[in-house]
């Protein structure tokens, strides 16, 4: 067996952990936060601000965040991300063309430059002076750092998931 980082057994888990884990979807991510209680809470409440709270557009949101999980060779965060993406409005056809290999660009131009933000971020970790200044000029101060912050986000979220060896659940 390839090595790997084990869901965390029930007695293992602080009172606050288990009934964190217990309102929450049963997700292999959320368990596998188990092994970091100290975090969990602050993780969760991060990635809820970026999927609910945030004032980006959700399917412009998903775009850049399925490019993500595409950059970042990130199944997990791809699979679910897909599943969303569609409850935004994003079409099959769109989510062929954000995972294609090289730079996006038979998406309109809109999607094209949130793949390119998406892209840059987990490639380069600078966003590019030109990039930035296309999505301040689109978006605003604000509508541009959640859209960096999203993207951030995501690559840690990616991260997480491949470096722990966290699996897709099973249907």
């Amino acid at each position: 067996m390839s090595p790997h980082i084990p869901f965390p057994k029930d007695d293992d888990l602080d009172s606050e952990t288990k009934e964190i884990l217990s309102i929450l979807p049963p997700l292999n991510l959320f368990r596998m936060l188990g092994n970091a209680p100290a975090s969990i809470k602050e993780f969760l409440d991060m990635g809820a601000s970026i999927l609910m709270r945030s004032e980006f557009d959700a399917r412009k949101r998903e775009i850049a965040i399925l490019r993500v999980g595409h950059a970042n060779n990130a199944p997990y965060v791809w699979h679910h991300h897909v599943a969303i993406g569609k409850t935004t409005g994003i079409t099959d056809e769109e989510i062929e063309k954000i995972a294609c290999d090289g730079p996006v660009t038979s998406l309109d131009e809109e999607g094209n430059l949130l793949c390119r933000v998406a892209e840059e971020i987990s490639r380069d970790v600078r966003l590019s002076d030109d990039a930035l200044a296309k999505i301040v000029e689109r978006y605003g101060n604000r509508g541009a750092t959640e859209l960096i912050l999203c993207c951030c986000w995501f690559c840690l979220a990616a991260r997480f998931t491949e470096s722990t060896r966290v699996q897709i659940e099973e249907e």
